[in-house]
């Protein structure tokens, strides 16, 4: 009888230690995120919970999502330079737009 209540004490903390750990995995992203001190860390940490209600379906993106932000980058957006030539790249690409547009249209092409 002594026996069957240690083993199911010894149960009891397996499901307890399983249960913590999954939630502790499960929190990586969010923990990824506040160490980076990504924009988004608070979405980030309650798409965690909602992934957790849903076996798990969002977690993989939830890690992409936290991984991919980068304090030094600035999280993706390009730098002034960058935005220059992005600026010159699409006016170009509107000046030969515009040139398409106005150029005389031949019947059968």
């Amino acid at each position: 009888m002594v026996l069957d209540y240690i083993a199911l004490g010894i149960l009891i903390a397996i499901v307890a230690l399983i249960v913590y750990g999954l939630i502790a995995v499960w929190g990586i992203p969010y923990e990824i995120a506040k160490a980076r001190n990504h924009p988004h860390q608070d979405a980030i940490g309650a798409a965690t919970w909602v992934s957790l209600f849903t076996l798990g379906a969002l977690w993989p993106l939830l890690w992409i999502w936290a991984m991919t932000y980068r304090p030094q980058q600035g999280g993706g957006v390009p730098k002034e330079a960058a935005r220059r030539d992005l600026a010159v790249t699409i006016a170009g690409l509107e000046s030969r737009i515009a040139a398409l547009e106005n150029a005389p249209h031949r019947p059968g092409t």
